[in-house]
């Protein structure tokens, strides 16, 4: 198994959508949970999970930082 890294900011492709990936994941899930695939699918579509839920961790982390660094310019005015 490879073990990718979570992107950054420069790793996320443009038109790259938060919201699109966290409808893939729960997509992802309503399948496994119905049974609807094979047991091998199942460790794929759960890799994907997987990977598309440190994407959108890490672009929730940037985003707080971005916000942090905007309240503390603010703060400093």
């Amino acid at each position: 198994m490879v073990k990718r890294k979570s992107p950054s900011s420069s790793d996320l492709v443009e038109g790259w959508n938060y919201e699109a990936k966290v409808a893939e994941i729960e997509g992802i899930i309503t399948r496994i949970e119905a049974g609807e695939l094979e047991l091998e699918a199942v460790f794929d579509q759960f890799a994907s999970a997987v990977e598309y839920l440190r994407q959108c961790e890490s672009f929730l982390q940037q985003r707080q930082q971005q916000v942090d660094l905007l309240i503390e310019t603010l703060s400093e005015e």
